[in-house]
């Protein structure tokens, strides 16, 4: 297998100023695998319980993604509710409720162990590091996390830190993780605590890409008919670890173009609630959004005085 992720599937409760969507597919493992298998194969390891529509399962081996990995036990799946404002910028959670995720103790089947590529999702530090155990030699390791594992988990965390490549987080979480206010100089600190890269997550200001060589800025892709952005994040790590599975490259202009999709594949997911957007999605429209991006940000084929 190309690729493995662990994360979180669940089934979603979303309000936002265009609408609201009852229990529809969630989960960050579930967008970050969507998003990826546009470039390589995904294994998902993930719980569900007795209650997950098997009508999700079919959708997501449809979509290209093994569930082999994917556990069915007995009780609820994962369950959010949350509430956007006008400004779409930050998710109010409204209610949480576990479920078979509580007790999620993930066991790699034989062949998601030979992943050359791992990311592992927002979940707790301590199962990260048993995921990683259970790897044999992964050739580029992710990891994903939040406030609640940085104030909580910090030691377990910092384990995991020095154990992984690339880290993705947003500016709170790096500035929380790095005690910097400054996101730069916070950056510049979470890279001496072991990962060779940072994404920083700016939302609709697009990522920043960190590292010994030097930083690279993408905007968020401008989007007209934004409805959703919950899964954003997730699309956005999909998208970039997919493409580095594809190219088989951990090298910086690898980094650069593998933030710039994952930039794209971001922009598609807003579009609609759940994952609508990245069901009907199809690479060409992918590819298509990758070179107006990059034209978007081009200049330096621009010559002095020339009309804009």
């Amino acid at each position: 297998m190309s690729l493995l992720v662990v994360g979180s599937i669940a089934l979603d409760s979303v309000e936002t100023p265009f609408g609201l969507r009852e229990e529809v597919l969630g989960g960050s493992a579930t967008y970050f695998s969507i998003a990826a298998a546009f470039f390589a194969p995904v294994g998902l390891v993930a719980a569900v319980g007795e209650d997950f529509p098997d009508a999700h399962v079919r959708f997501l081996a449809s979509r290209g993604v093994d569930v082999g990995g994917l556990a069915r036990r007995a009780g609820q799946t994962f369950r959010w509710r949350g509430r956007y404002g006008e400004d779409l910028d930050t998710a109010h959670t409204l209610d949480t409720r576990l479920g078979v995720f509580a007790n999620f103790r993930p066991e790699l089947p034989a062949e998601l162990r030979e992943a050359e590529h791992v990311f592992l999702g927002n979940i707790d530090p301590e199962i990260q590091a048993q995921v990683l155990d259970q790897v044999r030699a992964p050739g580029l390791v992710a990891c994903d996390t939040m406030n609640y594992w940085i104030e909580h988990k910090r030691a377990a965390l910092a384990r995991v830190l020095r154990r992984v490549d690339l880290l993705f987080v947003n500016e709170a979480e790096a500035r929380q993780l790095a005690g910097e206010r400054n996101v730069i100089a916070a950056a510049r600190r979470i890279l001496t605590l072991g990962p060779g890269a940072v994404i920083v997550k700016r939302g609709e200001h697009g990522a920043v890409l960190f590292s010994g060589q030097g930083c690279f800025s993408v905007p968020a892709f401008p989007v007209e008919a934004l409805a959703d952005p919950t899964g954003a994040g997730d699309s956005f790590a999909g998208g970039l670890m997919g493409y580095l599975a594809s190219c088989r490259s951990r090298a910086m202009p690898a980094l650069r173009r593998g933030v710039v999709f994952g930039s794209v594949l971001a922009s598609f997911a807003v579009e609609q609630f759940s994952v609508e957007r990245l069901a009907s999605l199809t690479r060409a429209e992918v590819d298509a959004r990758y070179a107006a991006l990059r034209a978007l940000t081009q200049f330096d084929d621009l010559h002095e005085g020339e009309a804009a």
